[in-house]
């Protein structure tokens, strides 16, 4: 992060780091700048879409976090590639399931743009176990296994909405409240697929991780739609259960607290378990 700074002419001291899963993002505390840094060595290409993604939301006026202008996009830094934004400075409130229900309506309103890539939820899950730390050979096996039937059923599955730009890990914590209103940020899973896939996730974290109902009920009244109430949601919940699963597998060495809820949840899926509540990772 120091070597991004010393490049662009920024203060790297004092920076605050806001999170480290597939990416370090950090903010620096001498000028409203965001620094994203791709963790996941088998994820960098994302960076690329990243940007193009950021880039068609200005041109078409969708709220959303923009990159620092200037630079040519994204960074190559030593070994690292980085993204560099604006930061949203802070507002009095969290994001709500109607924030996002009325941002994705807009980005599903938008022609599909070219260059993005097609839907394919489960390329980042396999990348995930190729590049494991720490990953039991036996595990690695099953979550492969998995994805192969996942992705067999995903290919049978007949959308009722028509194919869009996709945000493609919609969340109300993806969303941030500035002080112009709600902006969408992370892009790192956006493609060209079913909008169905976007009000999925508050969906299974009513049914996986016990969220109360109001705030999935919030999010289909907003947008219009009820993805539960179609027949191909439990193949939708099963691929970003997957997701949600492998997250933690590129920093399994490095946080080993995460381990007993991997454990888990994996046991849950040799069981077939679908009613046990999961913890989200802390």
């Amino acid at each position: 992060m120091g070597d991004t700074c010393a490049l662009l002419g920024l203060d790297a001291r004092g920076a605050t780091l806001l999170r480290f899963t597939n990416n370090a993002v950090y903010s620096l505390a001498t000028a409203p700048v965001i620094v994203r840094i791709v963790g996941n060595r088998a994820l960098r290409h994302r960076a690329r879409k990243v940007v193009a993604v950021a880039e068609y939301f200005a041109r078409c006026g969708v709220p959303a976090i923009r990159l620092l202008p200037g630079l040519c996009q994204p960074l190559h830094v030593g070994e690292h590639v980085v993204t560099v934004w604006e930061r949203v400075p802070d507002a009095a409130r969290g994001a709500t399931p109607v924030d996002l229900a009325h941002l994705l309506r807009q980005v599903h309103r938008l022609p599909p743009p070219e260059g993005i890539g097609a839907w394919a939820p489960l390329d980042d899950v396999r990348a995930r176990v190729a590049d494991a730390e720490e990953l039991d050979p036996a595990d690695r096996r099953f979550l492969l296994d998995r994805c192969a039937e996942v992705d067999a059923a995903l290919r049978t599955l007949d959308f009722p909405l028509p194919t869009a730009l996709v945000h493609g890990d919609a969340h109300p914590g993806n969303v941030i409240v500035g002080p112009e209103g709600p902006v969408l940020c992370d892009f790192d899973s956006s493609c060209v697929g079913p909008p169905e896939w976007d009000l999925t996730p508050l969906a299974v974290g009513r049914e996986r991780f016990g969220d109360p109902p109001e705030r999935y009920r919030m999010l289909a009244e907003a947008y219009g739609f009820d993805v539960t109430t179609w027949p191909g949601f439990p193949v939708l919940r099963a691929a970003r259960e997957l997701k949600l699963t492998t997250s933690v597998l590129p920093i399994l060495r490095s946080h080993p607290e995460v381990r007993p809820e991997l454990v888990r949840r994996l046991d849950d899926f040799r069981a077939g378990r679908t009613g046990t509540r999961w913890q989200r990772y802390r």
